[in-house]
C-alpha cells in the first residue's frame, strides 16, 4: 500500500495489532505512545521484519503542548500522513458515579477525549493541505449505551462518537474520510487497567465465552481503509458472536 499510517497507543492491544498488520501489507508506521522503550523496540520489528519505515513517536496524548510539538517535529517525508488511528484510550476504575475516582475521570476524559481531539487537531490541517487521509476513531459499543458502574468511561466514548460525527462533516469538503469502530469486549489489557492491575477480577470478565482479540479488531480497522476511495464506513459495532450489546453476554 505505501501508505503512511499513524497510530496513537501502539505499545499494547488494538494498536500493537495494527501496527503489524499495516506494516504486513507495506504501510509505513508512526508509532506513539508514552513508553518509549516499546516503542523503540517495536518500530525496530516492523522494520526488521517487514521491511517498512517505522518511526517512534513518545509523547503523552493528555499533553496538548506535547502533541502538537510531536507532530510538528516530525521530518517532512513523515507528515503525509494517510491513516490516523486514534486508538489511546482506556477504562479506568468501575465503581457507582457517586462512588468515583476523580482521578480515575480526569484520567479517562483527558485520554480518551481531549487526547484525542489533541492528535486529530495537530494531523487534521496536513490531511487538509494534501486534500486526503482517512482518520479512524476507536470507540466502543459504550459509546451507543451507558451500562451500571461504566458512567464516566461511557460519557466519553459517547464524546467519541459525537466528535467523529462531527469530523465527517466538517472535513467532508476536504476529501478525508472519517470512521468510527466500536468494538465490544475483547481480550486486551484493558480490564486489567480498568480495575487498577487485579488480574484475577480482569479475567473473570472475559469467561465463558470467546471473546474478540486485537488482532480481530486490528482486521476490521485495516478493512476500513481498502475500501474504494468513494466510499467510507461511517460508523461500526462489532462484537463476538456470544455478546449481543454491553449488556447481554451468553457466557456457558
Amino acid at each position: 500500500m505505501n501508505k503512511i499510517v499513524l497510530i496513537t497507543g501502539a505499545t499494547s492491544g488494538f494498536g500493537k495489532a495494527t501496527a503489524k498488520l499495516f506494516a504486513q501489507n507495506g504501510c509505513h508506521i508512526i508509532v506513539t505512545g508514552r513508553r518509549k522503550d516499546k516503542l523503540i523496540d517495536l518500530a525496530d520489528k516492523l522494520i526488521d521484519r517487514y521491511n517498512v519505515r517505522s518511526l517512534p513517536l513518545c509523547f503523552d496524548v493528555r499533553n496538548a503542548e506535547e502533541t502538537a510539538n510531536a507532530i510538528a517535529s516530525l521530518p517532512e517525508s513523515w507528515k503525509k500522513i494517510d491513516v490516523l488511528v486514534n486508538n489511546a484510550g482506556l477504562a479506568s476504575g468501575f465503581s457507582k458515579i457517586q462512588d468515583g475516582d476523580i482521578a480515575d475521570w480526569d484520567k479517562m476524559i483527558d485520554t480518551n477525549v481531549k487526547g484525542l481531539l489533541y492528535v486529530s487537531r495537530a494531523i487534521m490541517p496536513l490531511m487538509i493541505a494534501q486534500k486526503k487521509g482517512h482518520i479512524i476513531n476507536i470507540g466502543s459499543t459504550a459509546a451507543k449505551e451507558v451500562y451500571l458502574n461504566g458512567n464516566v468511561y461511557c460519557a466519553s466514548k459517547h464524546a467519541v462518537d459525537a466528535i467523529s460525527k462531527a469530523m465527517r462533516i466538517e472535513l467532508l469538503e476536504h476529501g478525508i474520510k472519517v470512521t468510527q469502530i466500536n468494538p465490544g469486549a475483547a481480550e486486551t489489557e484493558f480490564s486489567e487497567v480498568r480495575f487498577h492491575g487485579d488480574k484475577e477480577k480482569a479475567k473473570k470478565v472475559y469467561e465463558g465465552y470467546q471473546p474478540m482479540t486485537a488482532q480481530d479488531i486490528a482486521s476490521i480497522i485495516y478493512y476500513t481503509t481498502t475500501l474504494p476511495d468513494n466510499l467510507c464506513i461511517n460508523d461500526l459495532i462489532v462484537t463476538s458472536l456470544a455478546q449481543a450489546n454491553s449488556f447481554y453476554i451468553d457466557r456457558k
